[in-house]
């Protein structure tokens, strides 16, 4: 059943049944999440008495406490984190089997990009500031999207009006009137009667 492959010289699904025939059915993916973090970078960071700290952001949850506990049992955690949403992290227990998922310490935090924590912790670093904290970091990643809101709004804004100076553009323009030629006679000008006055005007 099924065409040919030009490379394999025979049907995908025969292929397919050979290959389960000599070593058996793969094996199906039943924790999904734990399949794409295993993909996700990864970090090496020391448990301290209030969580993990990385790149200036706390991260806690109740869930660490038996290891805060016993923290001096494991100088490193291994820890994944996603770039495009650094509000969590993944961190494998000492056991080696699972990950547990620790969000920020602050919750009202917004989700932000590593992108977005690099450009603040430069913007703070041109500014003098030795020392960034995570209140700090956050305050600017807050500014530097109200700019480029204000930036995307202006943008919107001049590009509406360009369409409209556009539409001014390839509108037709209206003819210009012509003037009567004065040169040429009205042919019934000289059988008209002379105008006469009113004989009695109305007052209002």
């Amino acid at each position: 059943p099924g065409s040919v492959h030009n490379g394999l010289l025979q049907p995908p699904a025969a292929r397919w049944a050979e290959a389960v025939a000599r070593v058996g059915v793969p094996a199906v993916v039943t924790r999904a999440t734990s399949f794409l973090v295993d993909f996700l970078p990864i970090l090496r960071r020391t448990l301290t008495r209030t969580g993990f700290v990385i790149d200036h952001i706390h991260y806690y949850a109740d869930a660490l406490k038996p290891w805060i506990a016993r923290r001096e049992r494991w100088p490193s955690f291994l820890i994944r984190r996603d770039p495009r949403d650094i509000s969590r992290i993944w961190v494998l227990e000492p056991e080696g089997q699972h990950y547990l998922e620790i969000p920020y310490r602050t919750l009202s935090h917004p989700a932000v990009t590593l992108w977005e924590q690099r450009q603040a912790l430069a913007k703070l670093r041109q500014q003098g500031r030795e020392q960034v904290d995570e209140s700090a970091l956050f305050r600017m990643i807050g500014q530097m999207r109200e700019i480029v809101t204000s930036a995307q709004k202006a943008t919107r804004k001049a590009r509406r009006d360009a369409d409209r100076r556009q539409h001014l553009k390839t509108s037709a323009r209206p003819d210009k009137p012509v003037p009567p030629d004065t040169d040429i006679a009205d042919p019934q000008a000289d059988n008209l009667p002379p105008a006469k006055p009113f004989d009695q005007i109305e007052e209002w």
